[in-house]
């Protein structure tokens, strides 16, 4: 570039040599676009210093194959890899419609690795596009062709330093002020009007105080108009129309035109010219930009400027895998009200907004009104190459009717991390499931400051995936009764035209069809033997078989928990056994051909559903499998995209309902292997009241009055039920990670109590034990604990199962009966025994076992509170759930169906237009 000496020669001088004028100064668009690349490549390696791996990103999306748009793309895409820029080409056909093109848009609009979007013009498709709308679907802080009509806008108000430039007459601006004239009060006359050039040229000149006149087509004397410049730019697009005759001597001639006209002494037979006839020009003005090699590459520049600005200001808010996401501020009140009261006091965010705090894409959000959302098994993928986070487990002493709060410390704990810590925080949680009677575990998710809201939609049908279980559990059961009607009212010839019709002359066997013949090793389905179609038509079922009932507690809510992905869920629904034959054969949803019909019930409800908490932290609340006939926790998948949300530095806190023994056994060892995730911390739950209660305390019903033993300081009876915390605490590290004891106080509780528990938690192996207020703080109640899961995530561990998957079936029963509830033995009854041998020769006794077990006791029997010791566990049944993955054992007399509580939450609650 010339320096700024060479650059100031007297402008408008008359001064001759020999009788001749000096020629203007040519003002090169190479060599200043060179020094800026130059000088931004300098800023990103301050970024880079700053920001380690950071790298502005800019897409250029072009639709359709223009050659003159390539070559324009082929320019950019060069500069930005010189400078250090990540560049993306994204071309669409020319069959792209409108829509597709704007969804386009808005994913690049959402990327936050992307900090500049080009919407390369013209649009080359055979569809109708309107140019307006798809250039300001582009987010005005990704503008860097300045294009929106909302940076457009600011810089006709001149707000010059909150908006982006367009590109060219941006270059113009640099390449003015290379003369080294001053622009104020200079008379600037500007040819052209385009929204690209002409307008914003304008604007930007008179926001440098010059008087700028802007002259188009219906100009009258333009030769005068021009006469009068002392700035003269150009961009109408004709070629050379100015000529050198009309300039003012010592004019600044700026020439943003490119056009080509036809030389017979050129190989290709034209000639790339300005706007202004340069020969003539030159011969008058001060300063002139060459054609090519003037504006062009100065353009180039102001977009990789551009772009690099953009990248600056999304770093002065940009905190390294932290989220760009506000809490709200709770204020607690004292007497505090109900939780409905609590619910209805706030008004959450909207869902949309929650998404993007996060990370979510639009495109990777279903919403279902304004506070909860599906989110799409899309995010997954894209998000496979992101570190996890950390993976917490929330568990709790055994449950008693005074409550513990492991879903209320769950929530509080989140809201202690994210809100308070400024971490990455998500919780994962289950649905609340009314059953068939609407009160078997009640509404609601969580309570006091520590809840899931808006309470009503979280409580009843939020997305609808309890319903989708039922009906999909329901056309088993009416599968299986039609196919036992037909096979008995129906011959041969007429259930096989039944199930595979002949349509055209030939059959056509559905995919569950073919698999069934492959089990049945029939290899020629198109000449199948009447004794083959026998038994492929003849499933023979014993009705008394049907292991479903039409409830949400089935094995088909377990298989959505575990599943892994949409396909990974359609090929355990596939292998779920639903029945028996009468010769005990096992029949599968795919013998009964609806193993397909199956998972397009349920191809929503394993997406997660996206809520927030009181203090907007993001939740997901998926799936409710009963820890006693089931795993009893929340899905997989909830957990899988929640830990790439959060990143490497943030935290996933899921729950296992029920005590240690169970949910959290389950959690570890069905669930983990299943997911391949490893937690990194164990929380413990634990009340005085309900410690009171394993010490020896009077026994409570849900909803009766509190006997003053749990009100009043009783240090004896405390000590005595630590006992059951310290089992617990074995429980937990059994499987080899730091255990926190969570305390969730309550206003009777004393120093004295809350002392006593932490001194025992501690003794009995604690990495620590602290007293949590959520419930009435929300997570301010709860930062103490938040502090020292941060510690203990940090500390080395490595988890471990409790038993071999190899180990025989009885043996692992064992080992679970031993180590978590404390028996001396397990005593199979004769069922059972025969369960195990019939499941050992059919080679599923690799399988994990799931207990199906009572989960108010350590043991089998509810009313034996504390530690039990000296007992036999009994098992009277074990069933395959070989859909779900694991065999469960019946342990004494628990049953597989949700018991009917003895008043349903029904009662007493109606539907109000005036209220929520």
């Amino acid at each position: 570039m010339l320096s700024f000496a060479a650059l100031t020669l007297r402008l408008g001088s008359t001064g001759c040599r020999g009788g001749r004028r000096n020629l203007a100064t040519v003002v090169s668009g190479n060599k200043t676009s060179q020094l800026v690349r130059e000088r931004l490549k300098e800023d990103l390696d301050k970024m880079r210093g700053q920001f380690p791996g950071f790298r502005p990103g800019l897409v250029v999306l072009q639709v359709g194959d223009r050659d003159d748009s390539n070559l324009y793309i082929s320019m950019k895409l060069k500069a930005a890899a010189e400078i250090g820029i990540n560049a993306n080409h994204v071309r669409l056909p020319k069959t792209a419609t409108e829509d597709e093109v704007l969804r386009r848009i808005i994913e690049v609009n959402e990327n936050p690795e992307v900090h500049g979007l080009i919407v390369q013009l013209p649009l080359d498709s055979i569809n109708p596009m309107d140019t307006e709308k798809v250039t300001n679907a582009v987010a005005p802080e990704k503008d860097v062709d300045g294009l929106t009509s909302i940076n457009a806008g600011k810089l006709s108000r001149g707000d010059l330093g909150d908006c982006f430039i367009p590109c060219t007459p941006n270059g113009c601006m640099k390449l003015i002020s290379q003369t080294g004239m001053s622009v104020a009060g200079k008379n600037a006359v500007v040819i052209g009007r385009s929204k690209i050039v002409g307008a914003p040229m304008h604007d930007l000149l008179l926001w440098s105080h010059a008087t700028v006149t802007t002259c188009h087509s219906k100009t009258t004397d333009l030769a005068a108009q021009v006469g009068r410049a002392d700035i003269l730019v150009v961009g109408a697009g004709k070629a050379e129309m100015v000529k050198g005759e009309w300039l003012k001597e010592g004019a600044v001639v700026i020439d943003c035109g490119i056009n080509h006209i036809p030389d017979d002494s050129k190989a290709n037979g034209m000639r790339v010219v300005g706007d202004v006839h340069y020969p003539s020009a030159k011969e008058k003005a001060g300063f002139i930009t060459p054609v090519p090699g003037g504006v062009g590459p100065m353009t180039v520049a102001m977009l990789m400027e551009n772009t690099v600005q953009s990248a600056k200001r999304f770093l002065k808010t940009y905190q390294p895998g932290k989220w760009n996401i506000s809490y709200a501020k709770l204020k607690p009140q004292k007497p505090q009200p109900s939780d409905t009261a609590i619910a209805h006091s706030f008004t959450p965010k909207t869902i949309g907004r929650l998404a993007r705090e996060v990370g979510l894409f639009s495109e990777e959000v279903e919403q279902y009104g304004t506070t909860r959302a599906k989110v799409r098994l899309e995010a997954l993928n894209r998000l496979k190459t992101q570190p996890d986070g950390k993976y917490l487990v929330v568990t709790g002493i055994t449950p008693t009717p005074l409550g513990e709060g492991t879903t209320t410390t769950t929530l509080g704990l989140a809201q202690a991390l994210g809100a308070h810590l400024h971490v990455n925080s998500f919780a994962c949680v289950r649905q609340p499931s009314q059953g068939s009677n609407f009160g078997v575990k009640g509404g609601a998710v969580g309570g006091g400051y520590s809840q899931v809201i808006p309470m009503e939609e979280v409580s009843l049908h939020l997305t609808s995936d309890t319903q989708a279980v039922m009906a999909a559990s329901s056309l088993v059961v009416d599968t299986i009764n039609a196919r036992v009607l037909s096979e008995l009212t129906q011959s041969d010839k007429a259930l096989f035209d039944w199930l595979v019709p002949l349509r055209e002359g030939h059959r056509k066997f559905s995919l569950s069809q073919l698999n069934r013949l492959k089990r049945l090793v029939i290899e020629k389905p198109e000449t199948l033997k009447p004794e083959e179609i026998y038994r492929f038509i003849r499933l023979n079922i014993d009705p008394e078989t049907k292991t479903l009932s039409g409830s949400v507690a089935s094995e088909m809510m377990a298989v959505l928990a575990l599943s892994t992905s949409l396909g990974d869920m359609t090929r355990r629904l596939a292998r779920m056994v639903v029945a028996y034959s009468r010769k005990g054969r096992p029949i599968t949803t795919e013998d009964l051909g609806i193993s397909g019909v199956l998972a397009t019930l349920m191809r929503d409800a394993v997406k997660p559903s996206l809520m927030q908490t009181m203090e907007g932290t993001p939740v997901f609340v998926h799936t409710c499998p009963l820890s006693d006939i089931a795993q009893g926790n929340s899905s997989i998948l909830a957990d899988q995209i929640a830990l790439k949300l959060v990143g490497p530095e943030g935290f996933v806190v899921t729950e296992a309902e029920g005590g240690a023994e169970l949910g959290m056994e389950k959690f570890f060892d069905i669930k983990c292997r299943s997911s391949g995730l490893h937690p990194d911390v164990v929380v413990m739950v634990a009340s005085v009241h309900a410690l009171k209660m394993h010490g020896g305390g009077p026994a409570v019903t849900a909803g009766s009055a509190m006997p003053k033993e749990y009100s009043a300081e009783n240090l004896t009876l405390l000590e005595n039920g630590c006992s059951h915390l310290k089992r617990q605490l074995e429980n937990a590290r059994a499987f080899g990670l730091p255990v926190i004891v969570a305390i969730n106080t309550f206003s009777t509780d004393t120093d004295a109590e809350l002392g006593l528990v932490c001194e025992q938690a501690k003794l009995a192996g604690a990495f620590e034990a602290v007293p949590c207020s959520h419930w009435a703080e929300g997570g301010a109640g709860a930062v103490a604990l938040g502090q020292a899961v941060q510690r203990a995530a940090e500390t080395p561990h490595q988890m471990n199962f409790l038993y071999d998957l190899e180990m025989p079936i009885d043996d692992k029963i064992r080992a679970i009966a031993k180590s978590m509830y404390g028996a001396d033995d397990v005593e199979l009854l004769p069922l059972a025994q025969q369960k195990v041998a019939l499941f050992s020769k059919q080679g599923l006794g690799n399988l994990p076992i799931c207990m199906a077990k009572t989960h108010l006791s350590l043991s089998h029997d509810p009313e034996w509170k504390g530690v039990p010791t000296g007992f036999t566990l009994p098992i009277r049944d074990i069933h395959a759930n070989l859909g779900a993955g694991f065999l469960y054992a019946l342990v004494g007399t628990t049953s597989v169906e949700p018991q009917s509580p003895a008043f349903s939450c029904f009662h007493d609650n109606d539907f109000s237009t005036e209220s929520k």
